[in-house]
């Protein structure tokens, strides 16, 4: 016992058991540290292949939905080709083009009769007022009352005293 008292007594032992207390820690905090890295790349592993998955499910839907899309798409293109073509042929059937020509010159006598009656100037620009307003009436709510009401037309009235008046001439 006094052995052990006379060794711990001199500084050599104390610097001794001071650096091994200090080796000990360190060796401790070591050890700690590097259980805590392997549980962190194990955690940050696990996660990675969990987000790879799920981003390879989400580029799933998104191919599948964008080729759903480019069909859609296809198939579109292809109807209106097709209405288009149907649109002209049925544009170029007999009777259309007469039908045309006849709502036409109907605006422009309306036309006429409304801002000078017997001028040639008035009636070619009446007619072309007509011909642009019934390429404009092609489409849209003209178009459609047209075809719900038959005898609409997309003339101007002239109301009942200026048609007297110039049949009264």
């Amino acid at each position: 016992m006094e052995t052990l008292l006379e060794i711990l007594s001199h500084p050599f032992s104390w610097g001794l058991l001071l650096g091994l207390g200090l080796v000990i820690f360190v060796w401790r905090s070591g050890a700690k540290d590097r259980k805590f890295l392997k549980a962190e790349l194990k955690r940050i592993k696990e996660e990675n292949s969990e987000l790879q998955g799920h981003l390879n499910t989400q580029l799933k839907i998104n191919a599948k939905g964008n080729e759903l899309l480019q069909n859609q798409l296809d198939e579109l293109r292809e109807q209106n080709e097709t209405l288009r073509v149907n649109l002209s042929t049925v544009q170029q059937k007999p009777g259309k083009a007469e039908l045309r020509r006849l709502e036409v010159t109907e605006a422009a006598i309306s036309v006429m009769r409304e801002q000078a009656p017997g001028f040639a100037q008035a009636w070619e620009k009446a007619l072309r007022e007509s011909e642009d307003d019934y390429v404009a009436a092609e489409g849209g709510l003209k178009k459609l009352m047209r075809k719900v009401v038959p005898s609409f037309r997309a003339t101007p009235d002239t109301g009942g005293k200026k048609v007297e008046e110039i049949e009264g001439r």
